[in-house]
């Protein structure tokens, strides 16, 4: 498989994004390969869309909260939504107002983490995951008239849907899949019978000889408020046709599922946990099986990587996030960088530091 780094001739452009001044460095010394999308705020988890032709970006509003720094999750304590957009990359960002806060959910009591965006019909749609008084992830949605919000959410959550980080892919049929799941904090590991079970505690981590646990997926309904079938797996293979296994924690399934589509190839892509990838698999279809290719992103600076992938402009680009401005892992700036397909459709791997002449 072809594999390279991001070119030199891409450096440029990278660094080009920066949205704010900011250090330009790392506490080790390397440089970063682009700057924050904003210092405005904290922003994590960036999920980019291009709706009538401004690119949107909506993520994790991160806030101060407790002082550890913890794998849990604990520490991110997010309680509102703001959308960032620009007309172009490399262009001002406008920090929007809040499009919506956890006090608008009436079933939600608290943490909104990484959520999604889509449109249909000219109304636009935000998923999310938030904690319910049981302390349960579930995801819901709320719907807007404009990209930016403000967003209405729905009372209940969407049933059948659970953990975190939705994201949803809208195909060139119009039919819209919603992905999600996250082990460990994203409680993933809990519904492995298909019933939510507080004290399943293992994850595939303790059993590195059995299939890893993979992130879920299923269509939504035309009106893009419930699923329309069953939720199944989006099994990940290895290269001898062998789903993932749990030992394999330089590129099982962590969390941040993210699909795109390109020249009729479904991408998968998902974050890796604590060896820090963005890793991807590719399939014909977009529940897949899909077979595991390679790295798209290298460690960031901060214990989180999580990623979106959107075609803007005819390049298309990687919506990533670090804790460039902070220091912190639950105090994290979005960034945005090109990304490159090979000839063979492989992605090009990406370093976000500037490699050491």
């Amino acid at each position: 498989m072809n594999r390279r780094l991001i070119s030199l001739a891409a450096l440029a452009a990278a660094l080009a994004t920066s949205g704010a001044a900011a250090q330009d460095r790392a506490p080790d010394g390397r440089a970063y390969l682009a700057q924050p999308l904003t210092t405005e705020l904290y922003f994590a988890d960036p999920s980019a869309h291009v709706f009538d032709g401004r690119v949107y970006v909506y993520g994790s509003h991160d806030i101060q909260g407790p002082p550890a720094d913890d794998q849990p999750g604990k520490g991110f304590v997010m309680k509102d939504y703001v959308v960032l957009s620009m007309d172009r990359i490399g262009g001002p960002v406008t920090v929007h107002p809040v499009a919506f806060a956890l006090a608008d959910a009436p079933w939600a009591d608290r943490q909104l983490w990484a959520p999604d965006a889509a449109y249909k019909d000219g109304r636009y749609y935000l998923y999310f995951p938030a904690k319910d008084r049981d302390g349960v992830f579930r995801i819901g949605v709320a719907t807007g008239d404009r990209p930016e919000g403000p967003f209405t959410p729905e009372p209940t959550p969407i049933p059948g849907a659970y953990s975190i980080d939705p994201s949803v892919f809208v195909d060139t049929d119009g039919a819209a899949y919603l992905y999600f799941g996250g082990i460990h904090g994203g409680q993933l590991q809990r519904w492995a019978g298909g019933q939510y079970d507080p004290a399943a505690g293992d994850t595939d981590l303790n059993q590195p000889d059995a299939a890893s646990l993979m992130p879920k997926v299923a269509r939504l309904s035309d009106d893009m408020l419930t699923l329309a079938e069953p939720v199944r797996d989006a099994v990940i293979l290895d290269e001898n046709g062998q789903p993932l296994k749990g030992g394999h924690l330089d590129r099982r399934f962590f969390e941040a599922a993210w699909l795109h589509k390109r020249e009729g190839l479904y991408y998968l892509s998902w974050s890796t946990g604590e060896t820090h990838f963005i890793t991807y698999a590719t399939a014909t279809t977009p529940y897949g099986p899909f077979t595991y290719r390679g790295r798209i992103l290298l460690p960031v600076q901060g214990w989180t990587t999580h990623r979106s992938i959107a075609e803007v402009e005819g390049q298309w680009r990687l919506f990533y996030h670090d804790t460039q401005l902070s220091n912190r892992t639950h105090l994290r700036s979005a960034k945005v960088v090109d990304l490159h397909h090979d000839a063979d459709g492989a992605i090009a791997t990406i370093d976000p530091f500037i490699p050491a002449p």
